[in-house]
């Protein structure tokens, strides 16, 4: 069920298409959109130029509209959470989802979230604007 401030027409359409533990995938600028996500994925492109529209917008919005219950980032290569992922748990803080937990977030290093984001169970790549590097997510979506 699609919920929120949502109006871009291909993404509501992509949203409304996912179910139950479908994966949503929010890449930055730098990701390698056309092949980073199985071919069978919607892409919608958000990326008007350099910091439009920001990977924080996108997660903000999906997150309003979907019930995610859990979320991967793409690690730095030091193994840590970057300044948009931070960014992005801090905002996303105490949001929950239809049981009622709080979003799992968790890492994967850059090759191990690459192969994560080209399984089958990814239908949608939304590619964003965002320049900052290591500001990938790939959000699993839960039951409103």
């Amino acid at each position: 069920m699609i919920n929120g401030p949502l109006l871009h027409p291909p993404l509501l359409h992509a949203l409304a298409a996912a179910g139950h533990g479908a994966k949503i995938l929010v890449a930055d600028a730098l990701y390698p959109h056309s092949t980073g996500a199985p071919a069978t994925a919607s892409r919608v492109y958000l990326n008007l130029c350099e910091g439009m529209v920001p990977a924080q917008a996108v997660m903000d919005a999906v997150s309003q509209s979907v019930a995610v219950e859990a979320i991967t980032f793409m690690a730095t290569a030091e193994g840590k959470a970057s300044e948009t992922v931070v960014d992005c748990q801090q905002r996303l803080a105490g949001h929950r989802h239809g049981n009622g937990q709080t979003i799992a977030w968790s890492g994967l290093e850059r090759w191990a979230f690459y192969d994560a984001c080209r399984a089958p169970d990814v239908c949608l790549l939304i590619a964003t604007g965002e320049r900052r590097p290591y500001s990938n997510f790939l959000l699993t979506i839960g039951v409103p």
